[in-house]
C-alpha cells in the first residue's frame, strides 16, 4: 500500500508520542522511531505500507537535504571545503572499494553484486547523521565537517551508483564515457539546483507575503530534485545546491524578515515530519526482514562497512595533518563513528534492477547495516561525544 493521508497522520501521531517519550528519557529520537516502527509493524492491525525508492527519493529526501543545506553557512563551509570534498569523494570511493573487495572475498559474492553493495552503502546518510548530531548538541567545526560531508558524499555515492548500475545492465562504458557521465551528472545537478534556487530567490524578492516566500522555497527544494532527476542528473546535489544558495545568497533577491522566520519554522517542521516518517517506515520494513537467513554475510558486511569508514576517514585526514586544515584526532574518531547509514542506502537498494546479482541479499543486508547504525552507533553517539569532550555532561 502507498502512503496515504490517513496513514501519514497516524504515523505522525506515533512520531509525536515517541518524541515526547525519547526526550523524557534522554534517548536518541531516531532510535525510538525505528523501535516504534518495528513494534507497529507486528501489531495485528498495522498498516501495510511499501517503503519504496520513489517514496524516499521524491517525497521524503528533498526536504531533509534542503533543510540541512539551508543552515550551512558558506563562510564556515569554505574554510573546510577542501577537507570535506576529499572526504566526500576519495573517502567514499575508498570505503566502497574496501567493502566490495571484502564482500567478494569473504562473503563470496560475485564482483558485480559486491561492487553495487559497496557503492550504495559507502555514503553516510545525512538524515541519520544530522538528526543524531543535532540531538546530541554537537557544535563548532565538528558539526560543519560531519553535516557537510554527509550531504556531499551522498552526491558522490549516487553518481557512482548510477555508473555501476549502468555496467550491471550490460552497458560497455569506456573511461572517457564514464568521465563524461560523471561530469554531466555532477555538474548538471549543481547547475540545475543553482538555476532553480536563483529563480526562486528572484521571485521571492518581489513579495513580502511570507506564505508566498515559503512556497518558493518549497518549489526550490522539490523542483530542483525532480527536474534534475528527470534530466538524468544528480537530484541530491541539485537540492543541496538549492538549499545552500537559498540560505546564503543575499544579493539576488531578499526574503522579508517575517518571511525568514516563517521559512525557518516551516522547514524545521517539514524536516521533523519527513525525518519521523523515514525512521518509522524503516522500522516497519525491518520487522519483515529475515536477518537470520543472512546473519553471516550481514555480520561480515557490518564489519566491512565499519572498516571502510575508518579507511575513508583516517588516511584522508592524514593528507591535511601538516596544514592549517588539520583535523584533530578526536574529531577524526567522531567522524569515523558518526558515519551512520540510513534512508539513502535503502532507497538505492530498493531501486535495484532485478538482474543485479544477489539483489535480495543486498536489500536485506542493507537493512541490517542500517539497523546497526541506528541502534549501536545511534545509541552510543552522545556518550562518545561526551567522552571526546565535544558536548557537556
Amino acid at each position: 500500500m502507498e502512503l496515504d493521508i490517513q496513514t501519514a497522520a497516524l504515523l505522525l501521531l506515533i512520531a509525536a508520542v515517541v518524541a515526547m517519550v525519547t526526550r523524557r528519557f534522554h534517548l536518541p529520537y531516531s532510535v525510538g522511531l525505528v523501535a516504534a516502527g518495528f513494534v507497529t509493524a507486528i501489531l495485528p492491525l498495522a498498516p501495510k505500507i511499501s517503503l519504496t525508492k520513489d517514496l524516499i527519493f521524491t517525497v521524503l529526501l528533498p526536504p531533509l537535504l534542503f533543510e540541512a543545506a539551508l543552515y550551512i553557512h558558506w563562510e564556515q563551509l569554505r574554510r573546510d571545503f577542501s577537507v570535506i570534498v576529499v572526504l566526500a569523494t576519495v573517502g567514499v570511493l575508498l570505503s566502497a572499494a574496501a567493502t566490495a573487495g571484502g564482500m567478494h572475498y569473504l562473503a563470496h559474492w560475485q564482483w558485480l553484486g559486491a561492487l553495487v553493495f559497496g557503492v550504495l552503502i559507502a555514503a553516510t546518510d545525512p538524515v541519520s547523521v544530522i538528526a543524531t548530531f543535532k540531538e546530541a548538541k554537537a557544535h563548532g567545526r565538528l558539526l560543519i565537517l560531519i553535516e557537510a560531508e554527509s550531504l556531499l558524499n551522498d552526491g558522490t555515492a549516487a553518481v557512482a551508483f548510477g555508473v555501476v548500475i549502468a555496467l550491471a545492465s550490460g552497458q560497455k562504458l569506456t573511461s572517457l564515457e564514464i568521465a563524461a557521465v560523471l561530469l554531466k551528472t555532477i555538474g548538471g545537478g549543481i547547475v540545475c539546483g543553482a538555476a532553480i534556487a536563483l529563480g526562486a530567490l528572484l521571485l521571492a524578492g518581489r513579495t513580502d507575503d511570507h506564505l508566498v516566500e515559503i512556497t518558493f522555497t518549497t518549489i526550490a527544494a522539490y523542483g530542483s530534485f525532480l527536474l534534475a532527476d528527470h534530466l538524468g542528473l544528480s537530484g541530491v546535489l541539485a537540492t543541496i545546491t538549492a538549499g545552500l544558495i537559498m540560505g546564503n545568497f543575499k544579493s539576488f533577491g531578499t526574503i522579508s524578515d517575517r518571511g525568514k522566520e516563517a521559512v525557518q519554522a516551516f522547514w524545521e517542521y517539514a524536516a521533523f515530519a519527513a525525518n519521523s516518517l523515514v525512521f518509522l517506515l524503516i522500522g516497519m520494513r525491518e520487522a519483515h526482514q529475515n536477518f537470520v537467513a543472512v546473519w553471516l554475510p550481514a555480520a561480515i558486511a557490518i564489519a566491512l562497512v565499519t572498516l571502510g569508514r575508518a579507511i575513508a576517514i583516517y588516511p584522508c585526514c592524514f593528507l591535511f595533518s601538516r596544514s592549517s586544515l588539520r583535523v584533530a584526532r578526536k574529531h577524526q574518531h567522531v567522524l569515523f563513528w558518526g558515519g551512520l547509514r540510513g534512508a539513502l542506502a535503502l532507497a538505492l537498494a530498493l531501486g535495484l534492477p532485478p538482474e543485479v546479482p544477489q539483489r535480495e541479499e543486498i536489500v536485506t543486508i542493507s537493512f541490517a547495516v542500517v539497523a546497526f547504525s541506528v541502534f549501536v552507533q545511534g545509541l552510543t553517539m552522545a556518550p562518545f561525544l561526551r567522552r571526546m569532550g565535544e558536548i557537556s555532561h
